[in-house]
């Protein structure tokens, strides 16, 4: 079983999305049992919903729009340097989650940690909607990444 972690400043807009959009693509390509997946914060800070919260409701929204299932009883769960050998991979939303991973893990030796929109041939990062408030442009560029990744890992339909 591949074990793969999404991770976003706050686990409560951009990683629970890629969690649960790519969840559901691979129930969709019946894969879903080859894989595990998770969403982590890369911090704890209020400002951001703090751990424990729950998703946010731009994101809720999103999966209400587009029929996404998802765990209602999610909360927001911290990243920690055990976790790096707990997941196969790492897929960081921006360039700053990608430098916190690496603060947190202390290294990266098996290059686990990537960028979601690098699986999308797209040398960007994934907005944050909790300053653009558009989770639509958010749910977009997570759906591309997300759909890179599943061909790279072999799995698109």
């Amino acid at each position: 079983m591949i074990r793969i972690a999404f991770v976003c400043h706050g686990n409560i807009c951009r990683s629970p999305m890629a969690e649960f959009v790519f969840k559901n693509m691979i129930k969709n390509s019946g894969v879903e049992n080859k894989y595990f997946v998770v969403s982590r914060a890369t911090s704890d800070e209020g400002i951001w919903g703090g751990i424990g919260n729950t998703i946010h409701r731009g994101t809720l929204g999103v999966f209400s729009k587009y029929a996404i299932p998802y765990d209602k009883g999610k909360r927001a769960v911290q990243l920690t340097r055990e976790d790096y050998e707990m997941y196969d991979l790492f897929i960081g939303m921006d360039n700053a989650n990608i430098k916190n991973m690496h603060r947190i893990f202390g290294a990266d030796p098996q290059s686990k940690v990537k960028l979601l929109l690098e699986y999308a041939n797209e040398a960007k990062e994934v907005a944050d909607p909790w300053y653009t408030g558009n989770f639509e442009i958010t749910y977009r560029d997570i759906v591309k990444g997300c759909k890179g990744l599943l061909q790279t890992l072999g799995e698109a339909k």
